[in-house]
Parts: C-alpha cells; structure tokens; sequence
C-alpha cells in the first residue's frame, strides 16, 4: 500500500511540474511573436533613384549623380537596416559624375563606397524604374548631380512615381540638383507640389560659382520659386536640409548627411 500511494505521490508532482512548464512556455511564445511582429513594424524598404543622364549639356564632358549625395544617405540608411533599392530611368549602369569621383570630393562615405564592392555592383546594376511601383516601397530618396536637371525633371515615370508616393503621404527625399524632379510633380490638390512648401536646393550662387548656370537647361533655385515653394538657404556650400511634412530637400552635396536623418526619422 506504501508502495502505492508513493508511486501515486511521484505521478502526482510530475504532473504538476509538467503543467507548470507548460504555462511557462505560453508567455514565452508570446513575447517572440511580439519581438517578430516589432521587427516587421520597424522594416524599412527605401527607394533610391539616380539619373541615367551622362552629358553635361553641350559642353562634351560628362556629368551623372554625385557620389557623396548617395554615399552617404545610403549607409545612414543601411547601418539602420533599411532594405534599399535603386532605379534609374534606363535601367543598367547609373553614370557617376567624374568631378565628384575626384580626391577633392572625397569623404569617409565616398571612400566607404568606394571599397564597397557589393555597392558598386548595385550602382552598376540599377532597376528601371519604370518596372518598380511606389506601394512597395516606405519612402523614395533622389541624390543629386547635374544629370537630373536633363532627365529626371521631365520623366513621367519618375513624375507620377513621386506624386504617388506623396499621395501615400511617404516621405521623399532630395538632395542639391536632385530637386529639379519635382519640377512637374503635382500635389493632391493639382497645383506643383512645392507650392506653398519650405524647401531648398542648390541656390543659384552656388550654380555661377560651378560656372555651369549658362550650362544647365535651368536653375534649381529659381525653378522652385516660380513653382511656389517657400524657398531658403544658407550661404553657399554650408549644409543646410528642411522638412515640410513628408517632403524633404537639401541645399547642396554637404547637406546630404542632413537629408539622410531627416529620412530615417521619418520613417521611424
């Protein structure tokens, strides 16, 4: 009978202790579907475009996008965990400036990039944009370099890509000439979307001290205000980057660190 009723005993604890490590188990199943769902909420898919123009007007040198105004909003986003994707409107190779390839232009992005081989292999293999579409994306960010002002200002595509992503009312992002595509964005409301907007870009100062305003199809400065925006700056070449809503501008390529933590706080 002793023998019984230990035998009973031993089962009864057993039991106990297995229904104890069950109800142990539920909270901590709970607490990795939270750290699961967290981390989905905290994902960041950014699109960057960069301009497939390579020729600086009728001048016979070459022009593209300006690698510190990629380089360095690229890694502020990457060290974060962004996911990030870039396009150009032909698709292919996205032509790099020379002069921002130049030891002059250097900085601990560019040089970052520079030994980044995974990096280049993306700039050397862009999406076209034209087969990507704004719902997959948080936010849409376009470094600078002249090559803009010649084809992402009139392309539809790129047009109608940021008027939806305003539309989402996602952030998006440019950098120094990178503002001349908005040039024929349009707001909600159908009027430019800059107007009635704070925003900046590279001031016309800044354009004569390049010797290239005779150069350029038109001026960034004065593109935005006669399509309405606020517009603001600094001296020439200081950084300086504002924010109105969910549309974000930058002055020149030393303002692009700027632009770059006013995406990613945007998209926290």
């Amino acid at each position: 009978m002793k023998i019984i009723k230990t035998v009973a005993l031993a089962l009864t604890i057993i039991t106990s202790s297995s229904c104890k490590d069950q109800t142990k188990e539920t909270p901590s199943e709970s607490v990795s579907e939270e750290k699961i769902e967290t981390k989905k909420e905290k994902e960041m898919n950014v699109l960057f475009v960069l301009t497939s123009h390579d020729k600086l007007g009728d001048t016979g040198k070459k022009t593209g996008f300006w690698v510190e105004e990629f380089a360095n909003p690229y890694y502020t986003l990457l060290d974060k965990g962004a996911k990030i994707t870039i396009a150009t409107p032909n698709g292919g190779a996205a032509p790099i400036d020379p002069s921002s390839d130049s030891p002059d232009a250097a900085t601990e992005d560019t040089e970052r990039y520079n030994k980044d081989e995974e990096a280049k292999a993306l700039i050397a293999n862009t999406h076209k944009l034209a087969d990507l579409n704004a719902d997959d994306f948080d936010a849409v960010f376009y470094p600078g370099g002249h090559g803009p002002l010649w084809d992402l200002a009139n392309d539809e595509t790129s047009i109608a890509l940021i008027e939806k992503f305003n539309a989402q009312e996602k952030p998006v992002a440019f950098v120094c000439h990178a503002p001349a595509a908005l040039k024929d964005v349009k707001g909600t409301d159908g009027e430019p979307l800059v107007k009635g907007k704070k925003v900046t870009g590279f001031t016309n100062s800044e354009e004569d001290a390049v010797g290239l305003s005779d150069v350029v199809p038109f001026l960034v400065e004065d593109m935005l205000n006669e399509n309405g925006g606020i517009y603001s700056k600094k001296e020439d070449w200081a950084a300086y980057a504002i924010q109105d809503g969910n549309l974000i501008t930058g002055q020149n390529p030393a303002s692009s660190e700027l632009v770059a933590d006013k995406l990613l706080e945007s998209l926290k």
